[in-house]
């Protein structure tokens, strides 16, 4: 039988409503036509990397995440996640026998045992919490489990790795403490090491990378220095193993990941006690995954793989235990 899944985080909410977003906000997106799913696309069976019909009979909770650009003003943020919100909300509501809301940890206990695709609400780059903190609060009412400060650029609230030496705001620091306050998780990946640091100076709570690799393996910014995860795995937090190829070989090494390297960050942290801290964070389309990764239903696969490397319990805990006990002992 195949270990339920607890996959941190992926862009296919943002990807299936496209076409259902104002143009400036699609605009903002910059995907080229020839990809973007059609007008009504289903989390049921699409053809994007997660669908209910990929993941098949393995018991899954999948954190959706509202993707909010760079390019987004926060007005445009602000648009773009009640759309996604609202998309979410609208295939539960149509697909009740497949697709199931998970805002609490009774519930996405119900879902893995019902096998439906269990929806958690999360937001990347929640730019729009600098416009009005109390988007924080509402927000959280509406279900979101955990969310991002800034993605790759300098924003409002942090900044990514496009500017290295900018910290947090102080609607950044403001947006800390009212997320603390609501109970939402904050999600550290794609933070620069100057806002990781003041995060991990003023955070009162653990908090999550949802999807992020060890830079002691693949030495892009975007992954953690070994400080850093211990860090994470000090304060009881989470690492998602990020599929991206970019994340996983460095970029000069010039060939398409395989199971090794993937199995290379694992072996990693476990070498740093990260027993209980290692998840999986996909970034299911909003990535290039390599080919034994290309899609939800290659985690057969993969799990195998993780047993026969790792052992039965370790792969149970990656695959789905260790964030199904953070979000029943820490979240929403």
């Amino acid at each position: 039988m195949a270990f339920p899944v607890f996959d941190l985080h992926c862009d296919t909410a943002s990807m299936l409503c496209l076409r259902d977003v104002p143009m400036e906000v699609q605009e903002a997106f910059e995907v080229p036509e020839e990809l973007m799913p059609a007008r009504g696309s289903s989390l049921v069976d699409s053809a994007l990397h997660i669908s209910a019909k990929a993941i098949g009979t393995v018991p899954w909770l999948q954190c959706f995440a509202c993707f909010i650009p760079d390019t987004m003003d926060i007005e445009q943020a602000g648009e773009l996640w009640r759309s996604v919100s609202a998309y979410l909300d609208a295939q539960v509501t149509k697909h009740p026998d497949a697709i199931v809301a998970v805002r609490s940890a009774d519930d996405a206990r119900a879902a893995i045992a019902s096998g439906k695709l269990g929806v958690v609400k999360t937001i990347e780059n929640a730019r729009l919490f600098a416009a009005d903190p109390a988007w924080i609060h509402r927000c959280a009412e509406d279900g979101v489990c955990m969310a991002s400060l800034s993605w790759n650029a300098q924003g409002p609230l942090a900044s990514g790795h496009d500017v290295e030496d900018a910290g947090l705001t102080p609607a950044g620091r403001e947006a800390v403490r009212l997320m603390e306050e609501e109970r939402m998780v904050l999600d550290v990946s794609h933070l620069n090491d100057t806002c990781f640091a003041e995060v991990a100076r003023i955070a009162e709570r653990p908090f999550v990378a949802s999807h992020s690799n060890a830079r002691a393996i693949c030495g892009h910014p975007r992954n953690l220095t070994d400080d850093q995860f211990r860090e994470i795995r000090d304060r009881g937090g989470l690492v998602g193993l990020n599929y991206c190829d970019d994340f996983l070989v460095d970029e000069e090494e010039g060939r398409e990941p395989t199971y090794d390297d993937v199995l290379a960050h694992i072996e990693h942290w476990l070498d740093l006690g990260g027993e209980r801290i290692v998840a999986l964070g996909s970034d299911f389309d909003g990535c290039e995954p390599p080919s034994c990764l290309a899609d939800a239903s290659k985690l057969g696969a993969f799990q195998q793989h993780l047993v026969e490397r790792f052992g039965a319990d370790i792969a149970e805990a990656i695959c789905g235990g260790n964030a199904l006990r953070f979000f029943e002992q820490r979240a929403c």
